[in-house]
């Protein structure tokens, strides 16, 4: 049977990004290309609770909330306590970076991501191409095909686009929703408010297919 791996997202100095404090040790890459683990983290005393006390690690289907700048795959050792979105551990430490996870690949997993619910903004707003614009700039710059004052223009229309469809049809809710899929791209905020709308059954269909998505990228050599 195939091991499961657990992977832990910070920023990259191995700092936490969204919980928790100080910084993580470190892997470092040798010359011939594979990794030297970091230290272990100091051993977790206490009951080991999520989001309280423990070291939060993610499995496969977990990532897709978590991420940021950048990923490591992480091993722990002793008990584990599995929660609905994370993990929690007493002792871990990281093995090595997910080289594939970096600006670009963030860029366009984002508006793969976006591009995916856009028909939902464009069946109530047919005629508001700001979002599509945007992902497609969002493409462009992350392959450096414009620069970085015509993606900013780009992103700014689709931002104005979501927020005007947030607050026309869901209120808070939908801002609530507006947070991106790689967390900073804001093209996927741009079909926010159209995703908040989607029933619980479709959302589960869409982080499933996020979730393939992301490895695909991930798993890129």
């Amino acid at each position: 049977m195939k091991k499961q791996k657990f992977y832990k997202v910070l920023k990259d100095n191995g700092d936490c990004c969204t919980s928790g404090n100080g910084a993580w040790n470190l892997p470092t890459k040798n010359e011939d290309g594979t990794w030297a683990p970091g230290a272990w983290m100091p051993k977790i005393k206490g009951k080991l609770m999520p989001c309280e006390n423990g070291y939060h690690i993610c499995r496969r289907q977990d990532l897709i909330y978590w991420l940021d700048e950048t990923i490591f795959e992480v091993e722990y050792r002793g008990v584990i306590v599995e929660d609905d979105e994370k993990c929690v551990v007493r002792e871990a430490r990281l093995l090595c970076k997910i080289e594939t996870w970096d600006e670009k690949t963030a860029r366009l997993f984002a508006a793969d991501c976006a591009e995916k619910v856009l028909p939902i903004f464009e069946a109530d707003y047919p005629d508001d191409n700001r979002p599509r614009l945007a992902i497609q700039a969002a493409r462009d710059y992350a392959n450096e095909k414009i620069e970085s004052a015509a993606w900013s223009a780009a992103e700014s229309a689709a931002g104005s686009a979501a927020w005007s469809a947030a607050e026309s049809a869901a209120g808070s809710a939908a801002r609530s929703a507006a947070r991106s899929a790689a967390r900073s791209a804001a093209e996927s905020a741009a079909v926010s408010a159209a995703w908040s709308a989607a029933g619980s059954a479709a959302r589960a269909a869409a982080r499933e297919w996020q979730t393939d998505l992301l490895f695909k990228y991930l798993e890129e050599k």
